[in-house]
C-alpha cells in the first residue's frame, strides 16, 4: 500500500468533493434540493462525509485498481459515484409512496459528475506522486 498517495489523494479528493458539493448542491441546484432550515445543517458531518468519499476513492485507486491518470480516475470515480448515487437514492426514498423522480435523477447525475472530477484529481495525484 502506498500510504503517502492514499493520504494525500484522500485529503485532496475530500476537499474537492466538499467544494463541488457546495457549488453544485448548495449553490447552482439549491432550488432542486429543499434543505429546510439551513441552521440545522451539520456542516461537520457534511465535511466528514466528503472526506470519507475522498479516502474511499483514494483507497480503491491506490490499492485495488492502480489508477494513476486523470482519465482513468474520472472513469473510475464516475462509476463509483454512479453506484453510490443509485444506492443512496433508492434507500433514501424507499419509504415514499411517490418518490421525486426528477430530483433523484438530478442527484444521481450530479453525483456522477462530482465523482468523475474527484476521481480525476485523485488519479492525477497518484500519477504525479509515483
Amino acid at each position: 500500500m502506498n500510504v503517502k498517495n492514499f493520504i494525500v489523494g484522500g485529503i485532496v479528493g475530500g476537499i474537492v468533493d466538499y467544494l463541488l458539493g457546495w457549488l453544485l448542491w448548495g449553490t447552482l441546484f439549491k432550488e432542486s434540493f429543499p434543505m429546510g432550515d439551513e441552521s440545522q445543517m451539520n456542516m461537520l458531518f457534511i465535511f466528514l462525509g466528503c472526506m470519507t468519499f475522498g479516502f474511499f476513492v483514494s483507497y480503491i485507486f491506490t490499492n485495488l485498481a492502480s489508477i494513476s491518470t486523470a482519465v482513468g480516475g474520472a472513469k473510475g470515480g464516475a462509476i463509483i459515484a454512479l453506484f453510490l448515487g443509485l444506492f443512496s437514492n433508492f434507500f433514501g426514498h424507499s419509504m415514499e409512496l411517490e418518490p421525486p423522480m426528477k430530483m433523484i435523477a438530478l442527484d444521481i447525475v450530479l453525483m456522477l459528475v462530482c465523482g468523475a472530477i474527484v476521481g480525476a484529481v485523485i488519479g492525477f495525484i497518484n500519477g504525479k506522486m509515483k
